[in-house]
């Protein structure tokens, strides 16, 4: 059976993708640990990252960096973090989270009833930043 991120890459249920090229998409976590939270997802339904083809895993960390210059750019956080976990969704993802304490990264801590117009608006600003950091092709 396809994960849930298969789903929403296909289009079968939605998701707010601020990226989409033909190795991965990025989205907004709909359970974010911070405003802002980001998925970096390889199309290729792979459960763990380091099973992933090292081309598709390069390409996955650079988008991770596009996403967190933008996400600098768009919420101004002290930092970005990463982290590369894979118990929620047996589907390959790397998080990419505004921080601003160590606290930012605490799972057990994640907004489970975050607002979709929040979640919404999130997305449109990092599509905007990323179109001004000059990947409008693909935001």
């Amino acid at each position: 059976m396809p994960s849930i991120f298969t789903r929403i890459i296909a289009g079968e249920i939605p998701g707010r993708i601020v990226w989409r090229d033909d190795v991965c998409v990025a989205m907004v976590d709909i359970r974010p640990l911070n405003r802002g939270h980001t998925l970096v997802i390889p199309i290729a339904e792979v459960d763990r990252w380091t099973d992933l083809p090292a081309d598709v895993s390069s390409h996955c960390m650079a988008v991770a960096h596009a996403v967190g210059r933008a996400q600098q750019k768009a919420f101004s956080p002290a930092r970005v973090g990463l982290v590369i976990a894979g118990f929620e969704v047996p589907h390959a993802h790397v998080h990419v989270v505004p921080i601003d304490h160590m606290g930012h990264l605490d799972f057990g801590s994640a907004d489970v009833s975050a607002d979709p117009a929040d979640l919404d608006a999130v997305a449109e600003t990092l599509r905007g930043a990323l179109r001004a950091e000059g990947h409008a092709s693909v935001a």
